[in-house]
Parts: C-alpha cells; structure tokens; sequence
C-alpha cells in the first residue's frame, strides 16, 4: 500500500486531541506518597487482585469495561516501601494534593479556559488491572478555553485532573502484572474540540499543547511522562480514539495512516455489499487437520485443542487486502481473536502457507461450504479459546459489512494501529464519594510566562545568545536553571553547564540520569563561591554520576578537583614551562598555544583558564 496524500475536506476528516501530561508534584494526588518512579526489582512484596465491572448510578454496564472482563486475568501488583494503603485500596483516597490544583489552574489560564465552580471526583470504570481499585479517579476543572494554530483557532472542551495508573511490566501466565509506584501520579487531560482538519493541524496542535504545559515548569519530563490520544474520523467513516501516541512527532502519521485505514475499510464494504457477502456461522473443522504438517495446527491438536473455522461468503481476495501500512483486513480479525487468547487466524486468502497444504484448503472450504468466490478465517488453539476467538472474527467480519466501526485502537511504533476495545461510554462515569468537592480559585494562582516569551527574557535580562536562550526555555532543567540563577548562580554558566556540558557527557556515556538536581545545584553553586573552577565542572559532574551517593564538596574533595590557589597555579606553570625551556627560548610566545593545554592537562580543572593563560605569559615573557 503506497501512502497517499488525501484530500482532507472531501473527505470530511474530522480530528481531537486528548494529552495526558503527569505533574510534577512532590506527592501523588490522594496520598502523602512519592512520585517517584522505581526500579520493579526494589518491590518489597506482590498482591493480586481480580476485577470486574460495576453499574453506573443508572444501573448500566459500560460496553467496553464489559468486553475487558469476558478475559478472565489475575492481576499481579508490585509495592515498595513507599506504597500506602490507599494505594492498594484498602483505605479511602484522602483530599486533591493543593500542589496539583494551583497546576492545573495555571494550565486553564494558558488556554483561556473557565474553571468550574465546584470540582466533582467522579469514577471512571477501569478494568484491564491498571487501578487496584477497578476504577480511575478524575475531576473536571475547567472548560471552554482555545489554543491558535496556524489552520485557526481549536477549541479546548475540559481541562480534567486525573490519578495516573499502575505501570505494566510484564506479561504473566495468568494475567498481567503492575507496579504501584506510578499509581496516583496527578496527571491533567487536556481534550480540545473535533476542530483539527489536516494530519499537519494535529501535530501543530499538540506542539502548541505541550508548549504550554511546560510553561508552568511544573510537569514531568522524560519518556512515558506525555501520552496523546488522537480521535479521528471521515465522513463515510467512524470516530476512532487512538491511545497511547507516545512521540509527538507520530501524530500527523497516525492521523494520516487512520484516514487512509477508513477509506480502505469503506471501499471494502461497498465491495462486499456488490457481492451480497454474508459471515456464516462457526464450525469445528479439526477432522479437515487431523494430519496437518502445520506446526501452529499441530501444536494446537497435541495439546487437545480444535480447530475452528467460518465461512466468510463473497469475501474470496478482501480479507488479504492492505488497508495501512503491512496491516490488511485479517489482521483486523487476527487483533479481536487475539483479545481471547488466541495467537492469531489464518484465512484462505493467505493459504496455502505456514504448513497448510493446497488439498487442506479445497478441503477446508468443502468442510465449510464455502466457493471460490469466498474466504474461510481459522482459529486453532485450546477449544474453549478457540471457540471464543472465532466468534470475535465473526462479530468483526460481520462490521466490515457496515464499513468501519467505532472503537479504540492503540498505537504502533510504526504509525499504524491496532484494535483494543470498543468506545466506552457514559456509562462507565459515577460520583466518588469519600473526596469532598473543591471549590477552584484561580485568583490566588498567578498565570506562568510563555516558554515563548522565557526565551526572550533570557536573552534580554541574562545576555544569552538565542540558541541558548532556547534550549534552556525548552529543555528539561528551564525550573533548575531559574532557581540556580535567582541564588545568585552566572545565568552564562547555569545555561552552558545544563545544557551543553551535560549533553557532551551524554555522548561520552557518562550516566547523567544519575545527577539530581542536588548535585546540579551543588556544583555551579561551588563555581560561583570560588571553590571549583569552570574548567573542572565536567570532570566533577562526571565523578558524581559515576557515584553519584557523594556531595559534591565530598567528590571534588575526594577526586582533587578543588580549585587551586595563585600560588599552586604558578608552580605548576613553571613546572610546565622549565620541561619546555628550549621551545620557550626559541619561539617565545608562540610556544603560548601549546604550553597552554599542557598547563591545563597539570592541573586537571583546578583552576580557571583565565588565570592559567595570564600566569603562563608572564613565565613565557620572563624568559624569552
């Protein structure tokens, strides 16, 4: 399938954001505990849970929470030393952290948003094991704001104050297992209007988004911390939420891949209705294996299992048909028979392969009563396994009968998309009754500068040069470098130090995810009092993170890298400088240059390169 450039207004696209951003708060949002993240090998103890859904105060079932729970999982939950009663539910969540409200009234003025009189924490049905409690815990802060891009204004509909879920580490044999450390990180949803009309519009969006929310200097930075949800549709289509966009830079590919994944499913439908196509019913067509050199087929038998099948009529060279980059309509059916348990299907128009014979396929479809003009999907798995997947490629063979279906995919690296559950709906919301309600007051918040306007302050107020200027308004340290700089730290050296020094580090190997911001701080404050030259920050930073249990009065004690007095700094030059006698006598001050390094490779960042260059001329020009 060659990617194709649509267009967008006949087509009716249709496109929302959702940006799930965590804040960076001292302690999670209804509990004292950290927001730290964990390595899973530090968990003390483990507890399991199983979950199932609850009704709505209007007595209903939401549809997608249902669907979950038809897979029967034991839910495996890590805790540390930190982990409290609350989170693992088994005490009443306590009041909204104020630390993350003033955040998030910060966030509603940047967008021109409304705040609501009165927050409500309501519960959100959850049950894939991501809360121990089987539920997400949100509020509704604000309303009604816009952002501009560069296609018009997009509208933000609600400004939500969420707990984060559990993190997912790994894939059990009898279910999945969590760590309860990112549990209750206070995270906002940012949903904005279906304004968004181009893949270009979505990303800008997004970059407009995040902008803003680092404005505050109040959220966390790193992979994992920001994740996009992208809801799109067509005219003749389906609305689509996409979870889990996790770059930025993927949001115009997954809007264009959606688009171009609609319009294939459409044409498919207006083919199959040519057909007068029709999904049969299940069979168990084992007997047609039963000497399969198959090894998945065989696998499956050995093991008690049964093969299933079901005749797809009028669907004969559709089922194998592209509709996104290496993803074709089978793998649609193949994604909702693996929500069962199954591997995976496979279907006539892919066979013969992977060991089924051409005989097994005539056979196959004489089993089934199916033509040349149909397909045959198969399941072949545990029987009870077998036997559910196959009625989920039914129920999904019979939609691409209908064109596309409502649902929520999740995102692939790639680009592309896969099923995950049906849209949820109303249902899935009810009132959480041990929080009281917050009354929001966004006077007593003061509204954060632009990273836009930052920029320009610092190159005004602390004579950076623009790229700089830049790189510290946008990177990860901008609230370490406004701390560092209000205590009296060089804005110069603050800047250089956070974004240019630990970036060279970075590329030499050196594990700068072990410096802290204590460290950071410690290091330029040391330079600025006199008692570490510039020249030996590198070396100091670089001791720290390589053992980073140190202060670093302790490392620049223990690695002699203190900053060196007149006196030291003149014997050592002459030291230096006696080794070269000859070259000093015959080239004077053009021995400067090389003299120069070596002074400094002596003293090993103890003292300033100002210093070491006046002193060094002077012994040079006593004796030239």
């Amino acid at each position: 399938m060659t990617e194709t450039e649509y267009d967008y207004d006949e087509l009716g696209l249709v496109a929302g954001l959702e940006i799930h951003q965590q804040l960076d708060t001292a302690t999670k949002l209804f509990c004292q505990c950290p927001t730290e993240l964990r390595e899973p090998e530090e968990a003390e103890r483990t507890f399991t849970r199983y979950l199932h859904p609850t009704r709505s105060e209007l007595g209903e079932i939401d549809e997608a929470a249902l669907e979950e729970s038809k897979v029967e999982r034991e839910f495996e939950y890590l805790a540390y030393d930190t982990t409290c009663l609350v989170e693992e539910d088994d005490e009443p969540p306590h009041e909204l952290d104020d630390e993350a409200l003033d955040t998030v009234l910060e966030i509603a003025q940047l967008m021109d948003m409304s705040p609501v009189d009165q927050a409500h924490v309501m519960r959100k049905i959850v049950v894939d094991g991501s809360n121990t409690t089987g539920f997400q815990r949100s509020t509704l802060m604000a309303t009604d704001g816009e952002i501009e891009t560069s296609d018009g204004a997009v509208g933000i509909e609600d400004l939500m104050l969420e707990e984060e879920s559990a993190q997912r580490v790994a894939e059990t044999d009898a279910g999945v297992r969590y760590s309860l450390d990112r549990l209750g990180i206070p995270l906002v949803e940012i949903g904005t209007s279906p304004d968004i009309s181009t893949p270009e519009q979505a990303l800008e969006a997004a970059e407009r988004i995040g902008m803003l929310l680092r404005s505050t200097g109040k959220v966390k930075r790193g992979l994992g911390t920001i994740r996009q949800d992208v809801n799109v549709s067509i005219a003749e289509g389906a609305r689509v939420e996409i979870k889990g966009v996790q770059s930025l830079d993927d949001i115009d590919d997954i809007v264009r891949n959606e688009v171009g994944r609609q319009v294939a499913l459409v044409e498919i439908a207006n083919e199959l209705i040519d057909r007068d196509a029709e999904v049969g019913e299940p069979e168990d067509v084992t007997d047609v294996f039963e000497d399969t050199d198959s090894g998945v087929i065989r696998g499956a038998l050995n093991a008690g299992g049964s093969v299933m099948g079901v005749p797809l009529y009028g669907f004969d060279g559709l089922v194998g048909r592209e509709i996104a980059p290496d993803r074709r309509l089978g793998t649609e059916f193949s994604d909702h028979a693996k929500r069962h348990g199954a591997g995976g299907i496979f279907h006539t128009d892919e066979l013969p392969a992977y060991g089924v014979t051409e005989e097994e396929v005539e056979a196959l479809r004489e089993a089934v009563g199916a033509g040349p003009e149909d397909a045959v999907a198969i399941v072949a798995d545990e029987t009870d396994v077998a036997e559910s997947a196959i009625e989920a490629v039914v129920e999904r063979a019979e939609t691409a009968l209908e064109g596309v279906p409502e649902e929520t995919r999740g995102a692939n690296d790639d680009g592309t998309t896969r099923y995950l559950r049906p849209l949820p709906g109303a249902a899935r919301m009810y009132p959480e009754t041990d929080v009281p309600p917050v009354e929001p007051d966004p006077s007593e918040v003061p509204e954060p500068e632009l990273l836009t306007e930052k920029v320009e302050r610092y190159q005004e107020e602390y004579d950076l040069d623009a790229g700089l200027a830049e790189q510290v308004a946008y990177g990860e340290y901008m609230p370490l470098f406004e701390d560092v700089v209000s205590d009296g730290v060089d804005p110069t050296l603050a800047a250089t130090t956070l974004e240019s020094t630990l970036t060279e580090l970075r590329r030499d190997d050196v594990p700068v995810e072990n410096l802290t911001d204590e460290h950071l701080t410690g290091v330029l404050e040391m330079v600025e009092d006199g008692d570490l030259p510039n020249e030996g920050v590198g070396d100091l930073l670089t001791a720290l993170a390589e053992e980073p249990d140190r202060t670093p009065e302790e490392a620049a004690e223990e690695e002699g890298l203190g900053g060196a007095d007149e006196e030291e700094v003149r014997e050592a030059i002459v030291e230096v400088v006696e080794r070269n006698e000859a070259q000093v006598e015959e080239e004077g001050m053009q021995a400067f240059s090389g003299l120069m390094g070596e002074c400094m490779g002596a003293l090993r960042g103890k003292a300033d390169g100002d210093l070491v260059s006046q002193l060094l001329r002077e012994e040079i020009q006593k004796r030239a």
